[in-house]
């Protein structure tokens, strides 16, 4: 069987110059935390997957007020941050599709 996907030549691949990101210095929480924070999520991905990859990876995460840290603690148990609460509510403002809570 042949594939008739293709009917015209092909066009050539360009290469995108690499993007350099600058060295910055993350201050990783290592303390018991006192308040959960809401995770910084892009379009399409999920809240609760980016946490638990960090979970599993041990990989730092970024709060919406900027506090990065690597999950290890159920967040259900404290206070969620002012400043990410605060944040949320800003981009609620803006976003219809945002739900009331970031759990819900």
């Amino acid at each position: 069987m042949t594939s008739t996907w293709h009917t015209g030549p092909m066009s050539e691949l360009e290469t995108m110059p690499a993007e350099v990101l600058p060295d910055v210095e993350v201050d990783v929480e290592t303390e018991e935390p006192d308040v959960a924070h809401i995770v910084k999520v892009g379009p399409g991905e999920s809240a609760a997957a980016k946490v638990l990859e960090a979970r599993i990876n041990g990989t730092p995460i970024e709060a919406l007020c900027g506090h990065v840290w690597v999950p290890a603690r159920d967040p259900k148990q404290l206070p969620v941050c002012q400043a990410c609460k605060e944040t949320y509510d800003m981009y609620k403002i803006f976003n219809d599709g945002l739900r009331n809570t970031p759990g819900d």
